[in-house]
């Protein structure tokens, strides 16, 4: 589907306050999107590219290569779908799944102690995703709706 046709039929995420209603809050979210984006991508890449930190995380575990670019693309599909408006907040979710993944091997395969660090990271990708419901919700009442008219 064409960038402006979803463009067009997705509002803007404020709920009906305007832009000076929406305040600081929605800035700094905004920011903390573009800024987890970058942290995830670089995260991604280095499973994507072998890297020899994330090659030997992967050993510790002993969990496969494959495993190590399955996570990688997952983690690189999410960094570049916070970066999209109408996706932000379907990334968010789906990243919270991830994160909550990774917390739990750290806790029970790495290191307990960089547990948090994911934990933390879900409770930003919750507040992305509440932030961008509006979106979200128009989102699948559009593609609900191209569902139905596909089937007639």
């Amino acid at each position: 589907m064409p960038e402006s046709t979803l463009a067009r039929n997705i509002p803007a995420a404020d709920s009906g306050t305007g832009a000076e209603g929406r305040g600081r809050g929605a800035v700094a979210l905004a920011v903390a999107r573009v800024v987890l984006a970058l942290f995830l991508g670089f995260s991604a890449f280095a499973k994507l590219t072998a890297h020899e930190s994330a090659v030997e995380s992967f050993d510790r575990m002993g969990w496969s290569q494959f495993a190590m670019y399955t996570i990688g693309g997952l983690e690189m599909a999410g960094a570049i779908a916070l970066l999209i408006p109408a996706l932000a907040a379907v990334a968010a979710i789906a990243l919270c799944g991830l994160m909550a993944g990774a917390s739990v091997v750290q806790l029970t395969l790495l290191d307990r102690a960089n547990a948090i660090m994911p934990a933390l990271l879900i409770v930003l990708l919750v507040l992305i995703a509440r932030e961008r419901r509006d979106r979200t919700a128009a989102l699948v009442a559009l593609v609900r709706g191209r569902a139905r008219g596909s089937r007639q």
